[in-house]
């Protein structure tokens, strides 16, 4: 069975889209970008407060439906500029200290609102 996930927690959808979706004991979490729900605004300065703000979406929307990043199996990375991989690494490693999801990460010409990064998830339980 299909289940919509939605916060308050986590910033809106910004387009025809859900935070996320569950099924079969599967969670996907639809890409966030760094938009504080509390402002509806972009968080201020560069890829570590990007990226440490697009981290607190995930974790609003995994807690929202019962998981936790220990259940996260799949991340995929977008960043505007691969120069800033390192950075955005250093934080994204913190929400993994052990058995980190498998991961891609990809630099692309241009992502919503000219944001630097965007991360979606996927999230199971076994």
């Amino acid at each position: 069975m299909k289940k919509v996930i939605n916060t308050d927690n986590a910033p809106k959808a910004i387009g025809p889209y859900s935070q996320a979706i569950e099924a079969n004991g599967m969670l996907f979490i639809s890409g966030q970008v760094p938009i504080d729900p509390a402002t509806g605004q972009i968080v201020e300065g560069g890829i570590k407060e990007q990226t440490e703000q697009v981290m607190k979406n995930i974790e609003a929307i995994l807690e929202s439906a019962g998981y936790t990043f220990k259940d996260v199996i799949k991340s995929t990375c977008l960043l505007s500029d691969m120069d800033n991989f390192v950075a955005m690494n250093e934080v994204y490693a913190k929400y993994y200290p052990n058995d980190p999801p498998a991961r891609a990460a990809y630099g692309v010409v241009k992502l919503p609102l000219g944001v630097m990064v965007e991360i979606e998830t996927i999230a199971a339980k076994f």
